[in-house]
């Protein structure tokens, strides 16, 4: 993980996330310390990566999220060069799925 973002603003913050008990929480949350078009942003992305995980084109996901191509570049280099962010969570939300089920 990039040193970069390791300080204790963002230690604050990812401590509020984590006390978060449930979506409409999150929902009340993020609505507060987001604009719209950043959740937006941060929800595309996730979708993005979704897509991608299961083997989407990016025309496919262009057309379905509309994010751009650079978007969709940025977040694939983070799937296969990144931190693997992205694949604890989707197993995680998997898991619960199928839990819930």
């Amino acid at each position: 993980m990039s040193k970069k973002i390791r300080t204790e603003e963002v230690d604050n913050l990812f401590n509020a996330v984590l006390s978060l008990r449930n979506k409409e929480e999150c929902y009340v949350f993020f609505e507060d310390i987001c604009t719209i078009n950043e959740l937006l942003s941060l929800s595309q992305r996730f979708e993005v990566a979704r897509m991608l995980r299961e083997q989407k084109t990016y025309l496919e996901i262009a057309d379905k999220t509309g994010a751009s191509t650079a978007t969709i570049s940025r977040v694939n280099r983070s799937l296969n060069y990144g931190n693997d962010g992205y694949d604890m969570v989707f197993e995680r939300v998997g898991k619960n799925k199928k839990r819930d089920a």
